[in-house]
């Protein structure tokens, strides 16, 4: 690095994000101090950092969402730098700067940028001065019901109410009809309300089937943006993805050019630094700005893989002012990687949570498999967090090798102690229309098939036996029978001793 202003980095999350940003710290040869609440004391981040301290109990609004807490910790332990890591408080404007105002340096972008990217009327204003597309629907947050009715027939039914505030589906409600506009309207507003402490909405034309496909971005603080091709993220399930991978099956170089450009100039219409990523809506040959995540994706690994370069560690690298050294024109994606979340919930019965203490875990290895993850045998799973307990990813030659590898890498994985969507994954991988690259948002709605259990060959194999173990019993018992009687009807029978 070409400064060391960052010596000593709190981390401030948990889980497999924690995990991946305490590796990247040394690597670096930065020390790396983890926080936990108390159901996270036997967690892998816990002993994978340099230090660690307790920040309370284990609701996150006792502990890691305490800007308070963490930046007391912070400046005890003698940290000079935050990473946010993704969820809790990496998009929340406020952290970011607190923590400056605290003297020390946010690994993210400005505040500024977050808010500007954090309230979506906004942003879709500075996209549309940007030129970059965005899905037809209103500027500004709708006054009310009324304005929505009028709104909506400008546009034309079906039509999407968002939280203007929000993100990750909350606040959101497709309108068919106009008779449906009340009823959705107050629904909307009252789960934003309840999700983002704001109960403004506004509407977007609504596409049926479009691809999520959305764009990686650096920037530095001297002025540099590049981008890092796309990563496709379609295979989702109520709007949290669960398949992603780079590069997207439909996009070619001269697609990936346009967006890519469009995900540059979104990110310096709003002064951006650091990692960020613009999402897109891709429908009938076009694309349309969805939302930008000012901060690491969950998914960021396939496009370390697809691309060779170390996300977290730029991250870090760009926070202490160290200036972009990649050349936008040798970045292209080699070969195809792919990233399955699994989760403890249980897909066939709609993803219900799954808790429980982890019994066993045997991780896949050998060449193209990685393994992120946060949990160890022992590991408490709970309902306080988010259920992601790793992240496999694999990367291959092209798209049907990375497929292959990934159906090897999840028979060779196992978690023992909670349900998990190991299946979900495997029934998704073996489905033709995913294979043949076929794929949208609606993907899990079009294909119910990917969520209902199937019985294995083992267990086909184990009930055969079984029924012919029964069978064999059976007949013995017959035979007996049969002998038995044969032997009373014997003249070499005597009632009391049987035969002589």
């Amino acid at each position: 690095m070409t400064d060391q202003r960052i010596r000593k980095v709190l981390v401030a999350n948990r889980g497999e994000i924690a995990v991946r940003i305490i590796r990247a710290c040394r690597e670096l040869g930065i020390r790396s101090v983890a926080v936990f609440s108390e159901a996270d004391r036997l967690a892998p981040h816990v002993f994978e950092a340099d230090e660690a301290y307790l920040i309370g109990r284990a609701a996150a609004s006792e502990s890691y969402l305490r800007v308070d807490v963490l930046l007391d910790v912070a400046q005890r332990s003698g940290c000079d730098a935050v990473h946010p890591g993704y969820g809790f408080l990496a998009e929340r404007a406020h952290f970011a700067q607190a923590v400056e105002d605290a003297g020390l340096v946010f690994v993210g972008p400005p505040a500024a940028a977050i808010q500007a990217m954090g309230d979506k009327t906004e942003a879709r204003r500075r996209m549309i001065d940007a030129g970059v597309p965005v899905v037809p629907g209103t500027a500004e947050p709708l006054a009310d019901v009324a304005a929505a009715v009028a709104a909506a027939g400008s546009f034309g039914y079906p039509v999407l109410l968002k939280a203007a505030a929000g993100g990750g589906g909350k606040g959101m409600r497709v309108v068919r009809g106009e008779a449906e506009m009340q009823g959705a309207f107050e629904g909307a507003q009252r789960e934003a309300r309840q999700a983002f402490g704001d109960d403004s909405v506004y509407i977007e034309k609504y596409l049926e089937r479009p691809r999520h496909i959305e764009i990686q971005v650096l920037a530095d603080a001297h002025g540099k943006v590049l981008h890092l091709g796309e990563r496709e993220c379609s295979v989702q399930r109520r709007h949290q993805k669960m398949i992603e991978e780079a590069p997207s099956p439909v996009v070619d170089g001269e697609l990936r050019a346009r967006m890519g450009a469009a995900a540059v100039a979104a990110a310096a219409a709003v002064g951006y630094r650091n990692a960020g990523t613009i999402e897109f809506l891709y429908d009938g040959g076009e694309f349309y700005f969805l939302e930008m995540n000012t901060r690491i994706q969950v998914e960021h690994p396939v496009t370390e893989l697809a691309f060779g370069v170390d996300l977290v560690q730029w991250q870090l690298r760009i926070a202490a002012g160290e200036r972009l050294t990649l050349d936008q024109g040798a970045l292209v994606p080699t070969g195809h990687a792919i990233e399955c979340r699994i989760t403890s919930e249980d897909p066939t019965q709609g993803f219900l949570p799954s808790t429980g203490r982890i019994a066993a875990v045997d991780l896949p290895t050998g060449p193209g498999v990685r393994w992120d993850g946060g949990i160890s045998e022992g590991f408490e799973v709970s309902l306080f967090y988010d259920p992601l307990l790793g992240k496999l990813i694999v990367h291959g030659d092209d798209r049907a090798a990375a497929i292959a590898r990934m159906q090897r890498a999840l028979a060779e994985l196992r978690i023992v102690g909670v349900e998990t969507s190991i299946g979900f994954h495997e029934r998704v991988l073996r489905e033709p229309d995913f294979r043949a690259g076929d794929i949208d948002i609606r993907y899990v709605d079009q294909h119910p098939a990917v969520l209902q259990p199937e019985t294995d060959e083992g267990e086909l194999r184990a009930a055969a036996v079984a029924a012919a173990l029964l069978e064999a019993e059976r007949r013995r018992r017959r035979a007996i029978g049969r002998i038995a009687a044969n032997a009373q009807r014997s003249p070499w029978a005597t009632p009391d001793f049987g035969h002589r």
